[in-house]
């Protein structure tokens, strides 16, 4: 009697419904000490009885130029994005090769994104607590005598967002069964929040600067470098969902990733050059590139995982540039039309850019389409980082015009993705498959001659491949025609063993299939083992039936439709809330509150600020 494979039992005792009952109370009692530290550190700096934040702030502040009740939180949230995106992408990059989780604490990426997140909010909380007056006329008041910063206020509900993610993402998978895919409602919680911090930390640099406004952080080359990898990590931040298709493995149309590549270009890079004035779109650029490329490194050359592909912006950046030389005097005109440009001179950079570095790179069946789509995420991501831009400059057109605008952008945006999301499942597609042994034993590899029927269904591909995944990398290869009657082959050896799933994926028109392979057994779902013998003639299905294959049945139509509602709704009263912030910020009701000179974060007795 043989044995399997030691990597299928491992597998196989991975849950696929939620975290183990003892994984959770761990978990919470984490959450619970490093909660009650925050509390003790901020309502005793409050109260004056700890002087431990008072005395970072009064740090920061000499380092940076910035009010410490500001360039403290700043320094602490920069630092835990950048932990959060390594540990993002690591998380990633492991679920693609090595498939599910043997629980939540056993992947060493939660650790950082859970404590990255936990950084940015704790950050938050700080910048609302550290001031003991009045700084700025944004303050929002909490009770006498405390008035909490807006943008801290405005990092704390972001990355509150992005925690709440993660409960509800174990109960999204007791509900619904596991799913290791990016596109997913809790998993779009966890790192939309964290990218939407951003724009929370760059309304605090703002105050900041109004409250200084000799400060060094507000002029030369400072101030530059601090508005810079604000908007960079906005960039970086609205990228990330891209995701899918950086790692090679998209579960949507192929139109989401120009859509989505002009739709943060436009918003970060037109809000960078109204913001930080002259080759502020090159900068926030740059930032993008040395930060995401540090992370793939990092991700492939350290962790040894899948390494992310990324857009490259810099043509983006240019348009954004040179549509400011005749049109930055009016915001919004430049926006849109920064974002037109995006949209066309945009996409045709990134469409060569993918030829060179992307797995699935983009082909003539993209176009027109994509052109299009892209054009319209370009205007309304320019609008809308118009209006971003006119805000932090406290510069915001009427009330009406700015609604007009952002709502007109946000309609665009909504009719792109659900455009996007409408898909079909033809009837009768199918492929005769024969596999040739490559490489013969439990490490069995394959090649493979594939005959799709009827012979016209890939003509049209905007991709087609087979995709090997989740048993320990990532073989993502596509398939070369050898005939004019739907035949086609593979180009290296796909591995057909252990742990592996391996399946021909199929993108044309509106349908997105996949046909398995091989794919083990699971009990935990339970599903059982798909083989793949030498010859076989398999049909077409959604291919996110395979990608999802942990997807529980049977589960209310009614629950289906209701749990994503619920995320959207919260979804929603984020970016509700984030509008009203940067109109709070936008629109200034007055004079800014002055300081008083030499101005600290906290009285301290006189004996320990002469040390």
């Amino acid at each position: 009697m043989t044995s399997a494979p030691l990597s299928t039992l491992a597998a196989a005792a991975n849950p696929a419904g939620g975290a183990a009952i003892g994984q959770i109370l761990i978990a919470n009692a984490m959450a619970i000490v490093a909660s009650g530290a925050l509390y003790w550190l901020v309502m005793g700096h409050r109260t004056g009885r700890r002087t431990h934040l008072a005395r970072a702030a009064a740090f920061a502040e000499r380092r940076s130029g910035l009010p410490g009740w500001a360039a403290l939180p700043l320094g602490v949230a920069m630092a835990s994005l950048l932990v959060a995106l390594l540990g993002m992408y690591w998380d990633i990059s492991l679920h693609i090769d090595q498939g599910r989780d043997p629980g939540p604490l056993a992947n060493p990426a939660h650790y950082l994104i859970l404590s990255g997140l936990f950084g940015i909010f704790s950050a938050g909380f700080i910048a609302m607590a550290l001031p003991k007056e009045q700084v700025s006329d944004t303050a929002l008041r909490i009770n006498r005598g405390w008035y909490a910063s807006l943008g801290g206020t405005l990092m704390m509900a972001t990355s509150g967002f992005a925690l709440l993610g993660f409960p509800l993402d174990d109960m999204w998978h007791r509900l619904f069964g596991q799913d290791v895919t990016l596109w997913g409602p809790t998993h779009l919680m966890l790192f939309g929040g964290a990218g939407l911090t951003l724009i929370g930390m760059t309304v605090l640099i703002v105050e900041g600067i109004r409250a200084r406004p000799d400060a060094r952080a507000a002029r030369g080359t400072r101030g530059f470098v601090t508005k810079s990898m604000a908007m960079g990590g906005l960039l970086i931040g609205l990228s990330t969902f891209q995701g899918e298709f950086d790692f090679g493995v998209p579960q949507f149309q192929m139109i989401f990733q120009p859509m989505l590549i002009a739709l943060a270009a436009a918003i970060a890079l037109v809000c960078a050059r109204l913001w930080i004035g002259r080759g502020g779109a090159f900068a926030a650029a740059g930032f993008f590139i040395v930060v995401r490329g540090a992370v793939a490194l990092i991700v492939h050359q350290v962790f040894g995982e899948t390494t992310p592909a990324m857009p490259l912006y810099l043509a983006e950046a240019a348009c954004v540039e040179v549509a400011a030389l005749a049109f930055v005097r009016r915001p919004l005109v430049f926006g849109v039309v920064a974002g037109a440009a995006i949209g066309t001179v945009g996409f045709a950079a990134e469409y060569g850019w993918t030829q060179l570095v992307y797995t699935l790179p983009w082909n003539s069946q993209l176009l027109p389409e994509g052109l299009i789509v892209a054009t319209i995420a370009g205007l309304a991501g320019g609008a809308l980082g118009a209006l971003m831009g006119m805000a932090l400059r406290g510069e915001l057109p009427s009330v009406r015009v700015a609604r007009t605008a952002a709502l007109v952008s946000l309609l665009a945006i909504a009719g792109l993705t659900a455009n996007g999301l409408i898909t079909t499942v033809p009837n009768g597609y199918g492929a005769n498959v024969r596999l040739t042994d490559v490489k013969p034993g439990p490490d069995r590899e394959v090649s493979a001659r594939i005959r799709i029927h009827p012979g016209t269904a890939a003509a049209d591909a905007k991709w087609l491949n087979v995709t090997s995944w989740q048993g320990g990398g990532l073989v993502v290869d596509r398939l070369r025609k050898t005939g004019g009657d739907g035949t086609y082959r593979t180009t290296v050896p796909i591995p057909v063993n252990g742990d592996w799933k391996a399946t021909v994926r199929l993108q044309t028109g509106r349908s997105v299939l996949g046909l398995p392979i091989y794919f083990p057994a699971d009990p935990a779902i339970p599903a059982p083992a798909v083989t793949a013998p030498a010859q076989f003639n398999r049909s077409f299905v959604r291919d996110k039936q395979l990608l999802q294959r942990e997807t529980k049945k049977g589960v209310p139509s009614w629950l289906t439709t209701l749990a994503p509602l619920v995320v959207l709704a919260i979804a929603l009263a984020l970016l509700t809330a984030l509008s009203l912030g940067l109109a709070r910020i936008g629109r200034p009701g007055g004079p800014p509150a002055a300081p008083r000179p030499g101005w600290k974060p906290t009285a301290l007795p006189r004996t320990t600020q002469a040390a």
